[in-house]
């Protein structure tokens, strides 16, 4: 298959275009610049956004694109931030509408990045792709827009991936999640009953591999593992795998402060279950978090 990335050089889209390539995939990623060392493989070609929506043709014959592109939620949520969050999301969703729209050959399958904040946030209720949509918070409202914005790419095939914590050693939320606990005072956050919904980055990647080549996959598709855990049992686990201590509590006062609004991805949760994937015969490489763990930990050595 011919595969492109729209934020191919991220977190998720490194490992993805990795794994595609050494499945023996062609791999274009788009992406805002050319970093200047990328990696060498006559199998992967990379493109800017200016250089594709200049000429679309570039992108003739591709079978699936995927978009991962958009300004991180791992930031001070100044107005300035929002501002840039939303609009990040939405002017990337465009692009790929108008992209699409101009291709003459249509690819068989678009994978748009979603998040689970769509749900809300809950400490009782559990939410699978049948859930409503709830805003009730700024995470909640990017993605719903998000996603209603997603609705612009007509003519293939659309799945939109609400993807939960990604679990890796180079990026994302688990090099910050882990550190108090290599630093001897981790232990659980606020109450440690809000939910985390998690999924290992080498099962994403498959997901998004699996939603390629299943055209049973469409809509929503939650990206999470199908064992959610609580903050306390997420700590207890990440203290087992480095052989830490879990002991020292984070008070939620605490989180406010330093965090200011941001503090409620941290504070509050959801339980999510990826019905869809399990329905569809997606097999879990690390269904449990106690083996998704120990597999990071031992992967650093």
């Amino acid at each position: 298959m011919r595969v492109a990335i729209c934020g191919g050089t991220g977190f998720i889209g490194s490992a993805l275009t990795e794994h595609l390539l050494k499945n023996g995939h062609e791999v274009t990623v788009v992406t805002r610049r050319l970093p200047p060392d990328h990696k060498r493989d006559p199998r992967l070609v990379l493109y800017t956004w200016d250089e594709i929506a200049s000429h679309p043709e570039l992108m003739e014959g591709i079978d699936a694109l995927v978009n991962l592109a958009g300004s991180s939620l791992s930031q001070r949520w100044t107005a300035k931030a929002k501002d840039s969050i939303i609009h990040s999301r939405l002017t990337t969703v465009a692009a790929v509408a108008k992209l699409v729209e101009a291709l003459h050959s249509k690819p068989g399958v678009v994978i748009q990045a979603s998040a689970i904040a769509v749900y809300g946030t809950s400490w009782t209720n559990t939410f699978d792709e049948n859930s409503p949509k709830r805003v009730m918070d700024f995470p909640s409202d990017v993605v719903s827009r998000w996603e209603d914005a997603a609705d612009s790419i007509q003519g293939v095939r659309l799945v939109k991936l609400r993807i939960g914590v990604v679990l890796g050693n180079q990026g994302g939320a688990f090099p910050i999640m882990r550190l108090p606990y290599r630093l001897g005072v981790g232990g659980k956050i606020g109450s440690g009953r809000q939910w985390l919904s998690w999924i290992h980055l080498e099962d994403i990647v498959r997901l998004i591999e699996f939603c390629m080549t299943h055209p049973e996959a469409e809509g929503p598709v939650n990206a999470t593992a199908p064992e959610p855990v609580t903050n306390d049992q997420f700590g207890q686990a990440v203290g087992r795998a480095y052989h830490r201590p879990h002991w020292f509590p984070v008070p939620a006062v605490m989180m406010k402060a330093v965090l200011g609004e941001q503090s409620l991805i941290i504070l509050e949760g959801q339980r999510i279950l990826p019905a869809k994937a399990l329905e569809l015969g997606f097999k879990f490489r690390y269904p449990r978090l106690q083996e998704a763990l120990n597999g990071l930990a031992n992967e650093q050595g």
